[in-house]
């Protein structure tokens, strides 16, 4: 006599798995910044693209930091305060450089984790050493809803 399952068949694993990985759910279309760019372009870019950040890469395109909506106003606040112009602000002078990653087939799981034990909004995803996205806290939430009816 065979068991049936109340939970019904159950899909594939690997399937499954591979359905959960950053990688399918990072955005891939990044608005990146140089080190050299004016901070004020940098804001420009920011707020007509409607983004709170993004990644610095260098000529070659590797990844040498992170820029904000934080660092910018940083950079703003400290402008007022010392009476300097702000046309001669670099990106690299208020980027992060030390840039927490992800890579590209960790789960969103452990992207979720790493979003919450580190108050960070967004990582750049890494693939062989290589930017190749950027995850959000938002892209985490669209991947958990269109997974909703799947059993975790």
């Amino acid at each position: 006599m065979a068991v049936k399952s109340f939970q019904g068949p159950r899909a594939d694993s690997t399937e499954e798995k591979s359905k959960i990985l950053v990688k399918h759910h990072m955005a891939t279309k990044l608005i990146t910044f140089k080190p050299d760019q004016s901070i004020l372009d940098a804001m420009e870019i920011l707020i007509k693209a409607k983004i709170s950040g993004g990644p610095v890469v260098d000529d070659q395109n590797e990844l040498v930091g992170i820029i904000s909506e934080g660092d910018c106003l940083k950079q703003f606040s400290q402008s007022q305060y010392f009476n300097l112009p702000m046309t001669d602000i670099k990106v690299k002078d208020y980027m992060v450089k030390e840039v927490k990653t992800i890579d590209a087939y960790s789960t969103v799981f452990e992207a979720a984790d790493q979003f919450l034990t580190t108050r960070i909004r967004r990582f750049p995803v890494m693939k062989q050493g290589k930017l190749v996205g950027q995850i959000s806290q938002k892209d985490i939430l669209e991947a958990v809803l269109k997974m909703k009816n799947q059993k975790w």
